[in-house]
């Protein structure tokens, strides 16, 4: 059950659409078809089409100013922003796109905005080496973090359980949580939190919207472009999955 919410975005994906379009043209013999299936795949790999699909993902958050966030009863970071990596001197630990997270929660500790930093240890079965809360504290800490101030959940495979474990260690009735994640992950993360008993404020950051001047480059198809419509319709899963859950 856990890998529904995760195997389900492909059969809706762009590139799964595509392959079973062929297969149809290919079976009825169909140039109508075959020319329908150029212009979907040139379409969803347009960075234009992408990009509005990323903005729509983000549309709800905007960055914010640390010193105007309010004080919390903790401030808690979702995992997803390190990559294993398998080095001659056993595993190595790189940084992903999401990295603002555990830094962004790092500077509202420093800032005062709470005496606490919940660090989930994000670890799904396929993973290696160490939950990924373990590796964050040990960076929090050569920030300048007090190690007394970092709590680690319990090992989570997705956001419901790291909703659910947090509210466990905040034993205070309805306490209040700067939730840390990615833009595009704030809206079912908020929902979750908030359906676990916790009162949210939302820190929202990895914006993966860019903000420059249209260009013809951005009708010229990529793979990149692709994979971020692929992005779109997995994250947009991900959300009607917990939104009929709660």
């Amino acid at each position: 059950m856990i890998y529904l919410n995760k195997i389900l975005p492909f059969f809706i994906s762009p590139i799964f659409f595509i392959i079973l379009l062929i297969l149809i043209g290919i079976f009825l013999n169909s140039k109508r078809i075959s020319i329908f299936t150029l212009i979907i795949t040139i379409t969803l790999s347009m960075p234009f089409f992408s990009n509005n699909l990323i903005h729509f993902l983000e549309r709800d958050y905007r960055l914010k100013k640390i010193d105007l966030m309010p004080d919390a009863d903790a401030i808690v970071v979702l995992s997803g922003m390190v990559r294993t990596i398998n080095a001659k001197q056993g595993l190595h630990y790189e940084w992903t796109d999401a990295s603002d997270r555990i830094f962004a929660g790092i500077e509202l500790v420093k800032k005062g905005k709470s005496p606490k930093l919940v660090l989930t240890q994000g670890k799904l079965p396929r993973s290696l080496g160490e939950p990924e809360g373990s590796f964050l504290r040990k960076v929090a800490i050569d920030q300048g973090v007090d190690a007394e101030k970092i709590i680690l959940t319990g090992k989570v495979e997705n956001t419901e359980q790291e909703a659910f474990q947090t509210a466990r260690l905040l034993v205070k009735s309805n306490p209040t949580i700067i939730l840390v994640t990615s833009a595009f992950h704030m809206p079912r993360a908020k929902q979750v939190f908030e359906a676990a008993g916790l009162n949210v404020e939302p820190f929202a950051v990895d914006f993966r919207q860019e903000t420059r001047e249209l260009t013809v480059i951005d009708f010229i198809p990529t793979a990149e472009a692709l994979k971020d419509t692929s992005f779109f319709l997995r994250e947009m899963v991900g959300r009607v999955f917990y939104a009929f859950k709660y």
